[in-house]
């Protein structure tokens, strides 16, 4: 069997693919993972899920060419998939996505001024109080767009290095960030002022000077945050700027959330750790990738409720008890 220049570099790409972001339809039935290629894949829960499922199951319904960069963040309305690439955002109509169409809704570009270079958006924040994405750049700001209108009405300024990662903090009408400057930020999303700074690689029981200052994982509980990145992760008391807990977790966290009365943990290497409030690891759970980008709980349906990792993988580990790994999906 002769095999042709095209599965050939197929072969190689899903050797080197690497998936960044993940998001789960408003219906709960289909997840959209986006990769390093630029590529988003569209995979059907309720197939995968089935006790007749098949390894075609496992496979996307289809893939389509979003970005001409890597799809590095994705968030989902009750209508749209909003993904983010290099310099632009885009929607996918989910109505559309489910029937293998991938025509696309709209497409926008934040203002970077006079950069010569293409500044890529990090991640995505859906808030839904007032219908807005806020976006963290990668030439240090945080963009706010009002979805309603397309209009971009805030660029959050503080950052002296790019934005890794946002956090919500609805209670007080905040947004949290984390960036490569070793900083968090809290910002008051009515006035766009910064409110408070935390230099988390100051602070000795968490700084790791051997992995660097950044933060690339925030997850709030609104008086709690746990940020992780460079410094060890650690849960901060946010009134009192408190690190009260500090996990002793191996290698950098690049995901931090909460659940239940956990909190799950992943980055270098391949497990997910279950941690709990006291500072105990209570299990670390084998996974594929080997470092983990993205790791999601479809709260949309408790039908297919399940948590999905990605990372370093062509391979989308999905857990239906958290315990243990189900199986996983493969782009192909």
């Amino acid at each position: 069997m002769v095999v042709g220049q095209a599965e050939i570099q197929r072969r190689l790409e899903l050797l080197h693919m690497t998936i960044f972001s993940q998001s789960f339809s408003p219906c709960g039935k289909y997840l959209a993972a986006g990769n390093n290629y630029g590529e988003i894949g569209i995979f059907s829960l309720v197939a995968a899920l089935s006790i007749e499922a098949t390894e075609e199951n496992q496979r996307p319904l289809f893939t389509f060419r979003a970005h001409d960069g890597p799809v590095y963040s994705l968030v989902s309305t009750s209508r749209q998939l909003i993904s983010s690439g290099n310099g632009d955002i885009k929607a996918w109509n989910w109505n559309e996505l489910t029937k293998k169409t991938c025509k696309e809704a709209w497409n926008r570009r934040p203002a970077f001024g006079t950069r010569l270079d293409i500044p890529e958006i990090n991640n995505l924040a859906l808030n839904q109080k007032d219908n807005s994405l806020l976006m963290a750049c990668g030439d240090n700001t945080i963009q706010a767009m009002d979805l309603e209108n397309g209009v971009f009405t805030h660029t959050l300024k503080g950052h002296k290095d790019y934005v890794h990662c946002l956090a919500l903090r609805d209670a007080y009408k905040e947004c949290i960030s984390g960036s490569e400057d070793g900083t968090v930020r809290l910002w008051d999303l009515r006035s766009a002022d910064q409110v408070q700074m935390i230099e988390v690689y100051k602070y000795e029981e968490c700084a790791r000077p051997q992995y660097g200052k950044w933060i690339g994982s925030l997850c709030t509980d609104s008086d709690w945050m746990v940020c992780g990145g460079g410094p060890a992760l650690t849960l901060w008391h946010l009134r009192s700027v408190t690190p009260t807990t500090v996990y002793p977790l191996q290698g950098c966290q690049q995901q931090a959330m909460y659940y239940q009365d956990l909190i799950l943990a992943a980055g270098d290497g391949p497990r997910i750790s279950h941690c709990q409030i006291n500072g105990d690891v209570k299990t670390q759970i084998p996974c594929t990738p080997p470092s983990v980008y993205s790791l999601l709980i479809n709260e949309h349906s408790q039908e297919h409720k399940v948590l999905t990792a990605a990372g370093s993988s062509s391979s989308i580990d999905v857990f239906t008890n958290f315990g243990y790994r189900a199986f996983s999906l493969h782009f192909s």
